[in-house]
């Protein structure tokens, strides 16, 4: 089946991405992300001594802000906070830098879509610019589909506002950590083989995909 999308693309074909690091001289690490017109910065500082209340004094501490691009946080971008939040956990070596703290700024520059995949690679970039510990990196992709059955990749706004459901799914970028030289295991457990983080919303249960 033959789908046509506003932008020309193929169902499985992502729009173009960029990525730059390094973009804000007074964080500790920093990248922009952009998917098409969708552009995330995101900003990192610490790790800082301390960790929140209720958070365990034994381990780092990741504490994500969502910045949307007007106005106040509402319901979603709290939700998106959490999710990033517990993705970045999972991804970063929480026993090296016991009893700190790490802020993630995320700000969004514009949405056309896939928002949260945006974020969730930005964040995993300006990690990697702020030199924090990490298990391994992750990317992040959004699925929507469609009342017909079929399934499109990172979907634009337009298109995420026409579906029936939609998910986003983080992986790791490999099954070894990028700490393999010095331990096979991390925290004391393997690496994980699978996915990182999975969130849908919507209905993305079908009993076949038309391609």
């Amino acid at each position: 089946m033959d789908i046509d999308r506003d932008d020309g693309r193929t169902p499985n074909q992502l729009r173009p991405l960029a990525c730059s690091r390094n973009v804000l001289n007074r964080a500790h690490g920093s990248a922009s992300w952009c998917q098409g017109d969708t552009k995330v910065l995101a900003a990192v500082y610490g790790p800082k001594p301390g960790t929140k209340k209720n958070e365990n004094p034994e381990k780092a501490c990741i504490e994500v802000i969502w910045k949307p691009k007007t106005g106040q946080i509402g319901k979603v971008e709290k939700e998106y906070e959490m999710i990033l939040k517990r993705t970045l956990q999972t991804i970063c070596v929480l026993t090296i830098n016991p009893n700190t703290t790490t802020s993630v700024i995320v700000q969004v520059v514009h949405d056309d879509g896939a928002l949260l995949t945006c974020a969730i690679n930005a964040a995993c970039a300006a990690l990697v610019d702020a030199g924090i510990p990490m298990k391994h990196l992750a990317v992040a992709i959004c699925c929507c589909l469609s009342e017909s059955g079929y399934v499109i990749l990172d979907p634009t706004k337009l298109e995420e506002q026409k579906m029936k459901g939609f998910t986003y799914l983080v992986f790791p970028n490999s099954v070894h950590s990028v700490l393999q030289k010095e331990s096979v295991l991390v925290e004391g457990e393997p690496m994980d083989h699978g996915i990182i983080t999975s969130v849908t919303h919507g209905v993305m249960s079908v009993l076949f995909v038309q391609n």
